[in-house]
């Protein structure tokens, strides 16, 4: 039986489109006969580390938080990090390290002996963007870009999650030959929800069109623009964004400086309950990213499950732009654009059948290229590929 150490930034129940598909691929990959256990860290600051079995889906894992003692660049820091790989290492003795990137805490196995004896596979899920809008991240990525290559060097296999995605990554361009793109997938199994109450609690009976936004409330989610978009859009339309964030105060001052009290709503964070009625009754999901930090887009995936056609920014190199097909599944914009962004939110607005068709075919293309299952068979494949010395 295979046995599968992964190690990431946090695990279930903090929610986050990586955190949802680690927690996803490793029941699926339980499910075909792979054993999987994990460390991450405690997702609130905390000294403490915890050892736990948490059981997903009838299934027990056994997951390890280090404790977080203080977080800086958007990244959690541990020093019991390396001291608890060693302990599921030992306990286990796996055939594949996986790691989930990107994550300094990962760094530690560079010199952890043992440990680099282990094949390793690197799931890129987003490069450090050394970005336009945040100065200090661009002065931290000269500090992990050496890190980062010799993690690279050192890796067996590298995951990338797009085509897309791999060709405009400049981290990856001296490691294509250990490459290989497994799209990210979700469980579509269906779920008992008693959502009914909470759409009514939420939305009443609200007739206005309905725009969902979800994901954290930083920098590159850019949701500042679909805000400013709701100001051009005079009537019947209504946008909620789930989530918290760095950038939630300003966020909110900029929506009561723009007077859209009662049509820009910002709900914070929301149980999974609340979550799923609020996409089952919206009209379309908005993912309006302005930089490839946005690698993927698991939201996007939430919105096939529920058949809602999406609107997003087209940033280059990003996979949204794959996931999502123009006047197929959805609409894309140019990144940064509110004028474009309120366009193409009124055409859906006033193409409600045109809006629904969408939805509907994004729901077979979901089933049809991003289901997890699929991805687990993928990432078996390459799993096998190594342990075989291919």
């Amino acid at each position: 039986m295979l046995r599968v150490l992964h190690i990431g930034k946090f695990f279930t129940p903090f929610r986050g489109g990586v955190e949802n598909y680690m927690r996803d691929i490793m029941v699926a990959l339980n499910r075909r006969g792979a054993t999987n256990f994990a460390v991450v860290h405690h997702h609130d600051l905390s000294a403490r580390s915890v050892d736990d079995i948490i059981e997903v889906d009838g299934i027990p894992f056994h997951v390890i938080r280090a404790g977080t003692w203080f977080k800086f660049m958007y990244t959690p820091f541990s020093p019991m990090f390396p001291v608890l790989m060693r302990r599921l290492r030992r306990l286990y003795t796996p055939d594949i390290i996986h790691f989930h990137m990107p994550n300094p805490s990962a760094f530690w196995a560079l010199i952890m002996i043992r440990t680099r004896r282990v094949p390793w596979v690197i799931h890129w899920h987003a490069d450090v963007v050394a970005s336009a809008h945040d100065p200090w991240l661009r002065r931290f990525y000269r500090l992990y870009r050496p890190l980062e290559q010799a993690m690279l060097r050192r890796a067996a296999a590298v995951i990338v999650t797009s085509q897309a995605y791999l060709e405009h990554s400049e981290p990856l361009q001296d490691h294509r030959d250990k490459c290989h793109v497994v799209p990210l997938g979700l469980d579509a199994r269906p779920k008992e929800r008693r959502t009914e109450t909470e759409k009514g609690r939420i939305y009443g009976t609200d007739p206005r069109f309905k725009v969902l936004a979800i994901g954290r409330l930083t920098y590159y989610k850019g949701f500042e623009y679909l805000i400013r978009a709701a100001s051009l859009l005079k009537e019947n339309i209504r946008v909620d964004i789930i989530g918290t964030g760095d950038r939630e105060d300003q966020l909110k001052r900029l929506a009561d400086s723009l007077n859209l009290q009662g049509k820009v709503h910002l709900h914070g964070k929301l149980p999974d309950i609340q979550l799923h009625a609020m996409l089952e009754a919206s009209d379309c999901v908005c993912l309006p990213s302005i930089e490839r930090t946005e690698a993927f887009g698991m939201v996007l995936l939430e919105a096939m499950l529920h058949a809602r056609p999406a609107v997003i920014s087209d940033v280059p190199g990003s996979g949204m732009g794959w996931i999502v097909e123009h006047g197929g599944t959805g609409i894309k914009v140019p990144p940064a654009d509110t004028e474009a962004l309120a366009r193409a939110l009124a055409w859906m607005r006033d193409h409600p059948e045109q809006a629904c068709q969408m939805g509907r075919q994004g729901r077979e293309r979901l089933d049809r290229e991003f289901s997890i299952g699929r991805s687990a068979e993928r990432l078996l494949q390459v799993y096998r590929k190594i342990t075989s010395g291919a």
